[in-house]
């Protein structure tokens, strides 16, 4: 089969790619056939060793497909069920085994690849306004890097329950994307004072929660964003990771709150899992959220996928094609 590798940590060339066997399922494993596979800000973590892992690699947590094999003891699904995965890696292949319980059904009414496309963003998504913070109507929420595969979600979700969206962009077409998908305020990151903007969109107060998938570029911006005990989700690391600072300063900032979830620690368990993804799936099947597929790429591009990603020049999500 076809896969892209890692041989090693570093830049979008690392990646190459190879033929490998067909992986054959073990216990408590399914053999899936991907028709879709999704790219996230993860894959780009692994492959620069900022996650660390062992090389060569062959990277990609997000796919779905078509179960061809089912390992011993494997009850929750049958071949020729429907799946979309969800794992730490293995996804960049025609073929990719993983346990049955990281993996959910995927119902007729969700395309291949408008599940590769949302999976892993879009359960990212529920946890983060349904659980780290249960959003409230009318609450302003503050949405980083809003036109990104995670925020274009966010965006749409937040509305759907009736919050009032602050969502930061790069690019005047950034900026108009997310406004059609309801975004109340964009603010120009590179042009605007985030802090300040977002001082005066909320009267003075800023926002009781901030979304930050950013990381050290808009660590400071989304401190001064946030109001009195006010919560600050980071939850990715796309310019790197946010620098050391004193606990202090979450006092001086208003007795803030700080937090570094990953959506592994929310989907711990497939009760969890399933909860999660039929959550989201549900409001793609109500029209509540609009996938976004602004890039396709063949698998065997994935390093051209990666210097696209990596340069904040996409739009919604990124899917690879086997």
């Amino acid at each position: 089969m076809l896969a892209i590798q890692a041989v090693r940590a570093g830049g979008p060339e690392v990646l190459e790619a190879v033929e490998l066997p067909t992986p054959t399922p073990g216990p408590g494993q399914i053999l899936v056939r991907h028709h879709a596979i999704g790219l996230n800000f993860a894959d780009t973590y692994m492959r620069s060793g900022l996650y660390p892992m062992r090389y060569p690699a062959v990277l990609g947590g997000e796919a779905a497909g078509v179960v061809e094999g089912i390992g011993e003891g494997v009850t929750r699904f049958k071949v020729g069920d429907r799946v979309a995965c969800t794992g730490g890696s293995g996804g960049y292949a025609e073929f990719q085994t993983l346990a049955a319980a990281r993996a959910v059904a995927l119902p007729d009414s969700v395309s291949f690849e408008t599940a590769a496309a949302s999976l892993l963003k879009g359960m990212t998504t529920e946890f983060l306004l349904r659980r780290c913070h249960a959003v409230q109507p009318g609450e302003t929420i503050l949405v980083h890097a809003a036109a990104g595969g995670v925020g274009a979600l966010m965006v749409q979700w937040g509305k759907a329950i009736g919050a009032v969206v602050i969502g930061t962009v790069g690019s005047q077409e950034k900026a108009a994307f997310v406004r059609e998908l309801g975004c109340d305020h964009v603010i120009l990151y590179r042009d605007e004072d985030v802090a300040a903007r977002v001082k005066e969109i909320t009267g003075g107060r800023g926002v009781p929660v901030a979304y930050d998938a950013v990381g050290k570029d808009t660590f400071e911006g989304t401190l001064g964003s946030l109001a009195r005990r006010g919560l600050f989700v980071s939850f990715g690391n796309a310019s790197g990771p946010v620098p050391a600072f004193e606990p202090l300063r979450l006092m001086r900032g208003g007795s803030l709150f700080l937090t570094r979830p990953t959506m592994y620690d929310y989907t711990a368990t497939p009760e969890e899992l399933d909860e999660s993804s039929s959550q989201l799936f549900a409001m793609i099947a109500a029209g509540k959220l609009r996938i976004e597929i602004g890039q396709r790429f063949k698998l065997a591009d994935a390093r051209a996928a990666h210097v696209a990603l990596e340069s904040r020049s996409t739009i919604g999500a990124t899917v690879l094609a086997p």
